[in-house]
């Protein structure tokens, strides 16, 4: 299963993500974020993905909040919806037919890290959707059970503080993935 950490601040939370299994790290460019990293420091971590080999999503609400970011990761991950080939288009909505982009991320919490319910339209999306908002080791299990999503994005809960990761916590919600998916599969 697919997994982004979301939230990244530090070239050493890349290190931990890639030594952990993730796929994916984001880093948030806008700055109604908490997390927010300004587009030269956005750049630099993008580009120590690059070298270790994660993918890379710039995380943001509008397009123009990534324009001096953007061409440094592999994908662009919005609130909004915008035409582009590497668009992971966030929303709580169901994205409309011509709405098409690499990822469809279900996330109510739009960067909150509080969990709602997630509607049954969710599991009839084709594509590679990734739930997201508010998801934890308590919770993980149940998503991926009740509704087989291609991946999953999780931030807060593996934080100490806002943009703080903890290699422990991490480490514990990758296991819990990996149990879950093995469970599901016996």
């Amino acid at each position: 299963m697919f997994i982004k950490v979301c939230g990244l601040t530090t070239e050493q939370q890349i290190d931990w993500a890639c030594d952990l299994g993730y796929d994916a790290i984001g880093v948030v460019v806008t700055p109604r974020s908490k997390r927010c990293c300004s587009p030269e420091r956005a750049r630099a971590l993008a580009e120590h993905a690059r070298r270790k080999g994660i993918l890379s999503f710039a995380v943001a609400y509008e397009v123009d909040e990534v324009d001096d970011s953007a061409s440094a990761f592999d994908v662009i991950q919005l609130y909004e919806w915008a035409p582009l080939a590497n668009l992971a288009y966030a929303s709580a909505t169901r994205p409309q037919a011509d709405q098409h982009a690499a990822y469809f991320f279900y996330d109510a919490s739009v960067g909150s890290g509080i969990y709602a319910e997630i509607p049954d339209w969710v599991r009839t999306l084709p594509g590679r959707v990734v739930i997201a908002g508010g998801l934890s080791v308590g919770n993980v299990e149940s998503v991926i059970n009740r509704y087989q999503p291609y991946g999953l994005d999780v931030s807060s809960s593996l934080e100490l503080a806002p943009g703080i990761k903890s290699e422990a916590l991490m480490a514990e919600f990758k296991a819990e993935v990996v149990r879950a998916t093995n469970a599901g599969r016996a």
